[in-house]
């Protein structure tokens, strides 16, 4: 795999990269269109497939929020075109890594020596290497360590590199200008987390003390004394990422023990905890040998307010969408209505999340799921695909919905796809304490 010696980092060379990124996107819509003129019946799959690679690319060089943006992007089987999907996904763990020299470089700013004085082997090739950072593998007094490296420059930049970010995901993905403008400013927040490693620890360490109990799921040991604000270390796991296990055929149970593994996790921490790991993706979980879920990254974080706990959770409940004045007050408070909306835009709106609340919370309206049923994600996807055509929605003056509950909906989002991957029949009313 291609790997960079340098990263660009002042807002003037990012966003030199942005602006050729957007000269290539250009050329390829030009192509697209000549290719039109000769043939009338060539569809866009070309222009999806050189858009994805050069886009894609180009955040690659980048690294940090920009690449970050698209990993989050890769998770939505609605929104992106499939070329763009399998493109992005590689951001989870399959990125381009940065070179030994730069890696060494960071060593010396955080402890004045390199890696190979600090331990007794360190590989010189990242073994895997995601959006914001890249990891390695060390050995020290007999033990095998994950060595985590945030690549230069990633928090400094994801201000300017989100409002960069933001025209290409306008006019490409269609999102209305309103809700992303709320909501980017909940994305900046957990991206400006994501960067700070001492935060991270401290979050590692105290959230995996907090669920170790649960049945099948193992957490590293962290190490505070050869850690930093720009490096982790921890114990290694050994297995295999949950994305390439996801290529092979997996034995008899081993997709419910896993499924069951990571409902108990989320569950947990949702409505006991109330402090979520919030980037529900493949890339992070190791799977061990024995089918246990190992949990390697709790970068990203999502804090739930009490108060939005109280009303987001009652979507939950089954009696909610029978009772309207209930539901009503539940969707105001959540704003997915607004008391100044027309009529016709109340009986709209109430149709449209009335309907995706049902569809989003059936897995809760049953002691067991099985997320394994190709119907119900095929309902769920077509349904996704509905309201990214909304005219309506595309269009509202108002965001649809608040901000608290961006990564709720991404970690509920990301839990399903990964449980249906895993074609897990899941107990959902499983008590956990």
């Amino acid at each position: 795999m291609k790997e960079f010696n340098r990263i660009p980092v002042t807002k003037v060379q990012r966003a030199s990269k942005f602006i050729a990124t957007g000269a290539k996107i250009g050329t390829n819509y030009l192509k697209h269109y000549g290719r039109k003129m000769m043939n009338p019946d060539v569809t866009r799959d070309e222009l999806h497939s050189d858009n994805a690679n050069d886009i894609y690319n180009s955040l690659s060089e980048l690294k940090g929020s920009a690449l970050k943006v698209a990993q989050m992007l890769s998770m939505d089987k609605n929104l992106l075109p499939s070329a763009y999907q399998q493109k992005f996904s590689m951001a989870q763990y399959s990125a381009p890594p940065l070179s030994y020299p730069l890696v060494v470089k960071t060593f010396q700013k955080s402890f004045g020596k390199g890696p190979e004085q600090l331990f007794e082997t360190f590989t010189h090739k990242a073994m895997n290497a995601a959006s914001m950072g890249q990891v390695h593998q060390a050995t020290l007094k007999g033990k095998k360590l994950a060595v985590k490296i945030q690549y230069p420059g990633v928090g400094d930049s994801v201000k300017s590199d989100l409002a960069m970010v933001k025209p290409i995901a306008l006019s490409m993905f269609k999102l209305n200008p309103v809700e992303y403008d709320e909501f980017i400013q909940e994305v900046e927040q957990r991206m400006m987390e994501e960067t700070d490693y001492v935060l991270e620890l401290r979050r590692s360490m105290e959230l995996s003390e907090e669920t170790r109990h649960i049945e099948n799921v193992v957490f590293p040991k962290y190490y505070p004394e050869y850690s930093s604000p720009k490096i982790l270390v921890m114990d290694w796991i050994e297995g295999m990422p949950l994305g390439e296990l996801l290529k092979k055929e997996l034995p008899a149970g081993a997709g419910n023990k896993l499924g069951q593994a990571m409902w108990d996790f989320y569950h947990f921490q949702m409505h006991t905890i109330k402090s979520v790991h919030a980037d529900p993706h493949p890339g992070n979980f190791i799977i061990t040998p024995d089918y246990q879920l190992g949990i390697i990254d709790f970068g990203c974080v999502k804090v739930i307010p009490k108060d939005f706990y109280n009303t987001y959770f009652q979507l939950l409940d089954p009696v909610l969408l029978n009772d309207k004045s209930r539901r009503d007050k539940v969707f105001r408070d959540l704003r997915f209505i607004y008391a100044d909306d027309t009529a016709k835009e109340k009986e709209f709106f109430n149709s449209v999340f009335t309907r995706l609340v049902e569809l989003l919370g059936r897995p809760f309206r049953t002691a067991v799921f099985d997320f394994a049923a190709d119907a119900y994600f095929e309902e769920l996807y077509t349904f996704g695909e509905e309201l990214s055509s909304m005219k309506e929605l595309r269009e509202s003056k108002k965001a649809r919905g608040v901000r608290d509950a961006l990564y709720i909906n991404r970690t509920y989002f990301g839990l399903y796809s990964m449980l249906h991957d895993l074609k897990a029949v899941v107990r959902t009313s499983n008590p956990i304490g």
